[in-house]
């Protein structure tokens, strides 16, 4: 290990530290903590997908005993709840800003999705409350629904004419025309990247307390501060007036990263009635009212030179946004899709535009990547199909387009500057790492079986994203420990385990001796949150320089007590403050204790602000090996193996749990994981039984290995590494049953690969076997 790896306390796995308190169900989660006596909350939502509110009478649900509370929208406006929920919107290629429709915490005059909520009924029990919203009155006038991707078609707001909610676009349009029609080779094909339903372990949650003057919101999210602000907007209240907190999440992302309308209908009904209110989503109810992921379809074409340089490269996305903007909605498939667009090959010419579409449907929103993951796909299914069609290895295609190591710091065509990268050498790597000289012989034996077998490779970079700043504070404990105070939220992550080792290896103070605090924005007054990859680097930057701040505060006080000058002290390797010529040497836990009994409260406690120079760019090859049973369609991942680029790891063994569920979320997709609405609007696949969750057997053994090159944009020189399992993993998939069905005929296979798509594809081709 060198030196600076163990100063940093990188590359050293301790045992997960939550894992006692998770795994033998002592885990604090919304639904385990509301206050006694809280009332439930239960929502009615629309059974159709567009229609006109003609009757909406709760007077009998209202009469039910047991019920204390019903709200619908005309007691939200009454009560002066107007504005609309909180989100973004892009700016047109004309300079115009992109459709703003208002967005109603409850369903005014019209409901546009099944599952878009109409009213909320407190009870005493969700018993009473599900019973009560079978008396309500409720008639709808159907509309007609618009479900395409594509401009036109039923209007679902007046504000988006066409239901076009956005028409965006960044780079030389015009350049990158003249380059495609003056290259040498022209490859375009469609490539679509279906809807996920976003199924997190625990269901979003939540309750809400209100002593007639604050409110405590109790959520299960991706982090406090941004809900805090939107909960006192919406709500008419002062920011100190509203206190959010984050338990124990199971699970976020990127879906509990938003605001959504329960937070606001919760919080409104704790305040009418002055008493707490709880609510936890069933999964039917989350899959019909949950942001999806994904859901676009994108025209790619790419040029190459006789030398099969890329000359140009354009991508026109259509993005299905759902009924309504949600937070980040718009900014998906474009700006974020943007990040990464040119991955990482030396494009100088490209254009990528994107129209967003309403539809009839529920709102989508960031899945674990938020744009990357879609932008590698399409490129990497682009490189793969230009390689077949070129008759050119997809791993020299690769290796003739990469930006070389000595170009970075690299300035990519759409803006984005990466700050390192030595992209052959982690191809090489995962190259001999899969074996894939052996591929012939793996591929014979399947054939033995009646089985075809492919093998897909993907190269990805992704962008680390979210607020670049984060603070840390400390605070030195009377017995002894230290409590840690940080602005990210976990999500099953292993933070706790992360930050308190961080922490302990640069201090001294033992692991078990440091409580780790998050998700409270009364006790923490300021955060980023978890989302985009962001949490470990912005955390343990801002950790570094709290560090550095402490030693800086403590070292006067120490000095005074060594009797020497504070110049002459310094704080070793081995974690105590020591001077020449005294035979003190206090750890920080002594000092601390010195701090008390002389009064010096003020160095118990120290905090500090640390904002990254630059964003990191993890990226990696992935290579995925599948078997298909051709008389059923049956599409196995038999084979994986993925090599990183994290940079300097500081927890490897959590990097690599982070890279296995990504991997896990990427082949779901891929393989089993299919939203199906039908002509009217409704879900067909609102429960498990319907919905092909990716389970144990579906995955298989996945080889994980890292070649790093440390990141100039942050002191440790990491990388983020959340996301970075599926942004490569599901062109890797896609390719891999591609080149299994090839020989068979088929020229384009679309995710997802369920046996009766893959069998349809085969039978479609029409091809003889070989």
């Amino acid at each position: 290990m060198t030196k600076q790896a163990h100063q940093f306390g990188t590359s050293q796995s301790i045992k997960r530290i939550e894992d006692l308190r998770l795994l033998t169900g002592h885990g604090r989660y919304v639904d385990d903590i509301a206050p006694e006596g809280a009332l439930h909350a239960y929502f009615l939502r629309s059974p159709v997908a567009h229609a006109d509110i003609t009757t909406l009478d709760v007077a009998e649900a209202r009469a039910l005993d047991g019920v204390h509370l019903v709200l619908t929208a005309a007691d939200l406006e009454a009560a002066g709840l107007t504005a609309s929920l909180p989100f973004s919107v892009m700016t047109n290629r004309d300079g115009s800003k992109g459709a703003a429709p208002h967005r109603p915490i409850l369903a005014r005059d019209r409901v546009r999705f099944v599952g878009e909520a109409v009213a909320i009924i407190v009870a005493d029990t969700p018993e009473i409350a599900r019973d009560a919203a079978e008396l309500v009155e409720l008639d709808l006038d159907d509309l007609d629904v618009s479900l395409g991707l594509a401009p036109g078609g039923p209007q679902i707001h007046a504000e988006a004419p066409d239901n076009v909610a956005f028409d965006w676009g960044i780079g030389d349009e015009a350049a990158t025309d003249a380059a495609l029609a003056a290259s040498a080779h022209r490859i375009s094909m469609e490539v679509t990247d279906n809807r996920v339903i976003i199924n997190p372990l625990e269901t979003r949650g939540s309750y809400a307390e209100w002593d007639g003057s604050r409110l405590h919101y109790c959520v299960n999210g991706q982090g406090v501060w941004d809900l805090k602000t939107d909960l006192a907007q919406m709500l008419g209240l002062d920011e100190d007036a509203v206190r959010v907190t984050n338990p124990d999440v199971g699970g976020g992302f990127g879906l509990k990263a938003q605001t959504f309308p329960e937070d606001f209908a919760i919080a409104q009904a704790a305040r009418v009635l002055g008493r707490p209110v709880r609510w936890q989503a069933d999964r039917g109810e989350a899959m019909l009212s949950d942001h999806a992921g994904r859901d676009l379809v994108s025209q790619a074409e790419i040029g190459f030179d006789e030398n099969f340089r890329i000359t140009a490269y354009k991508v026109e996305n259509l993005s299905n946004l759902g009924a309504y903007n949600s937070g980040f909605g718009q900014g998906i498939q474009s700006t974020l899709f943007a990040k990464v667009f040119a991955g990482t090959y030396d494009i100088r010419t490209a254009y990528l535009g994107c129209r967003g579409i309403y539809t009839n449907t529920t709102q989508t929103d960031a899945y674990r990547g938020a744009g990357r993951p879609e932008a590698i796909y399409v490129l990497e299914r682009v490189m793969d199909t230009a390689a077949r069609q070129l008759g050119i290895s997809p791993w020299d295609l690769r290796r003739r387009n990469f930006i070389a190591p000595d170009a970075f710091p690299y300035r990519t065509v759409v803006g984005e500057l990466y700050d390192v990268g030595d992209f052959a050498r982690v191809l090489d790597r995962v190259e001999a790492e899969a074996d894939v000289a052996g591929f012939a012989a793996r591929r014979d034996a399947s054939a033995a079986q009646g089985k075809l077998r492919g093998i897909g490779l993907c190269y990805y970079i992704e962008s680390i994203l979210g607020d670049p700043s984060e603070g840390a504070a400390v605070e030195l404990t009377e017995d002894g420990g230290a409590t840690l105070y940080v602005g990210t939220q976990s999500n099953g992550q292993g933070h706790e385990t992360v930050y308190a080792g961080f922490l302990s290896a640069r201090t001294g103070i033992p692991v078990e001796a440091i409580e780790v605090v998050q998700g409270d924005s009364d006790r923490i007054k300021q955060g980023g949150g978890t989302g985009g990859s962001r949490s470990v680097t912005t955390q343990t930057t801002a950790t570094v320089a709290m560090i550095d701040t402490m030693i800086r505060s403590l070292t006067p006080f120490v000095a005074e007590q060594m009797g020497t000058e504070p110049d002459a002290v310094r704080f070793d390797d081995d974690h105590r403050f020591r001077a020449e010529g005294s035979n003190m040497s206090p750890d920080l836990r002594e000092v601390a204790q010195l701090a008390r009994a002389a009064g010096r409260d003020d160095l118990l406690r120290h905090e500090a602000r640390a904002k990254l120079p630059g964003r990191s760019y993890p990226n990696g090859g992935h290579v995925a090996e599948v078997e298909i049973d051709p008389e059923t369609g049956l599409t196995q991942v038999v084979r994986y193996t993925v090599t990183d680029d994290f940079g300097v790891l500081v927890h490897p063994q959590l990097v690599e749990g982070q890279v296995h569920g990504g991997i896990a979320q990427g082949i779901g997709q891929a393989i089993s994981e299919h939203t199906v609405y039908d002509d009217t609007g409704q879900l067909l696949t609102a429960s498990f039984m319907d919905y092909g969750m990716p389970r144990a057997v579906d995955m298989p053994g996945i080889s994980f290995s890292t070649e790093p090159v440390p990141s100039t944009a942050n002191v440790l020189g990491m990388k983020g590494c959340g996301e970075a399992g599926t942004v490569g993993s599901l062109a890797a998939v896609s390719n891999a049953v591609l080149d299994a069905l090839w020989a068979r005929g088929v020229r384009r296979a679309d995710m997802p690969f369920t046996p009766m798509r893959v069998w349809d594809m085969l039978a479609r081709a029409n091809a003889p076997e070989s």
